[in-house]
């Protein structure tokens, strides 16, 4: 699997999760499990090269926002919720892409060390 299958396979399954949660259909455990699952996947992954998609680029932001931010603060910072539902939009095909993300590849070798 190429690091571009990876991400056309798991950025509209990532999407999917967001969108449950915002509206209250999953908890945000399910969201945490497909978070970890993904990164575990991604591990095994031999990555080539450094060039990233805007796809691959809101993946990652999106990614991290859901490691980074607890379920509290996603559902009560409207900015925050906006811009997570954005990123969702995007990485179905259902909007543009949204400003100001920063979303990069996590290293596999420093995946190794923290798992």
């Amino acid at each position: 699997m190429t690091t571009q299958d990876f991400i056309d396979e798991k950025a509209p399954q990532l999407a999917h999760y967001g969108k449950a949660f915002l509206s209250q259909q999953i908890d945000y455990n399910e969201v945490q499990l497909y978070l970890w699952d993904t990164l575990e996947e991604w591990q095994r992954l031999e990555v080539l090269g450094d060039t990233q998609t805007d796809t691959e680029t809101v993946f990652w932001h999106l990614l991290h926002s859901f490691s980074k931010w607890p379920a509290w603060a996603i559902r009560g910072n409207h900015v925050l919720r906006q811009q997570i539902s954005d990123c969702c939009d995007f990485l179905v095909g259902d909007g543009a892409v949204p400003q100001g993300i920063v979303g990069a590849r996590p290293d596999s070798a420093q995946l190794h060390r923290v798992g």
